[in-house]
């Protein structure tokens, strides 16, 4: 029988002064980023993948990790990795920066949607060119089939830095877990890391797919009937088909064969 393939975080062990939980969730994220990195789903120094830390770790305490702010993603380590409360205060020490426009949206969803475990944003060019069509996603492809009801759009108020917004996010979102952020990027956020990637990277290629199709003309459009099938049928957002586990740990693999040193 073959061998079951894991990514090698799953074999690091925590440092001395360091709870595994929270070791093995600062490996997961870190290789989060390096995967962004190898898709290309980078803005330069900008954008954010944050992550709670379980009760184990912080005792019921609303906690999450960040990126450091001023390094790419593809510099990004476990051990780099910025432990912060909801009110943006660092709690580990670290010399890093955190940006505040990173902070406010995510500590936002951290906060006011119970099951907002992980969060990730992108400014892709197919993801903001969807986000600033008057129609938004156009459910005409595989993908974007694969997501009826379960998209959320928030109007565009600025560089999101102002607490005062927040509410309104978590109005706009509901329980939606595939965010529009009008004008501004795409969004997502579930309960474990991987599903949190399974939705973002459906939502990513609904949006690649529909900046094809419109450049060459008008799409196909999905019956609603035939979208919602699509939904209850695909098994990658399902905990009981591993909900992107598997596609995860793939694509940790190929970010070790390429740079291994995420684990540090």
């Amino acid at each position: 029988m073959n061998a079951v393939l894991k990514p090698a975080s799953t074999h690091v062990p925590a440092p001395a002064h360091m709870h595994p939980d929270e070791w093995q969730a600062r490996l997961q994220l870190a290789s989060c980023y390096r995967v962004f990195a190898m898709l290309g789903w980078t803005e330069m120094i900008y954008n954010h993948i944050t992550l709670r830390l379980p009760d184990s770790v912080t005792g019921g305490d609303k906690q999450f990790l960040i990126n450091p702010f001023g390094l790419h993603y593809s510099e990004v380590t476990a051990s780099n990795l910025v432990k912060i409360n909801m009110q943006g205060d660092v709690l580990d020490g670290s010399s890093h920066k955190v940006n505040p426009a990173g902070f406010v949206v995510h500590a936002t969803l951290h906060g006011g949607i119970e099951g907002a475990h992980c969060v990730m944003h992108t400014h892709t060019t197919a993801g903001v060119a969807v986000a600033c069509l008057k129609d938004g996603l156009s459910q005409s492809n595989f993908y974007s089939a694969q997501l009826h009801g379960m998209v959320a759009y928030h109007d565009f108020e600025g560089i999101t830095i102002h607490a005062e917004e927040g509410p309104r996010v978590l109005q706009s979102i509901g329980n939606k877990p595939a965010v529009i952020l009008r004008n501004h990027g795409l969004l997502s956020w579930g309960t474990t890391l991987p599903q949190t990637f399974a939705i973002l990277w459906t939502l990513q290629r609904a949006c690649e797919i529909q900046l094809a199709t419109q450049s060459m003309g008008a799409p196909i459009p999905v019956p609603e009937a035939i979208a919602a099938k699509c939904t209850r049928d695909a098994l990658q957002f399902n905990p009981n088909h591993g909900a992107g586990q598997d596609v995860f740990d793939a694509l940790v693999r190929q970010v070790d064969r390429i740079d291994s040193g995420w684990r540090a």
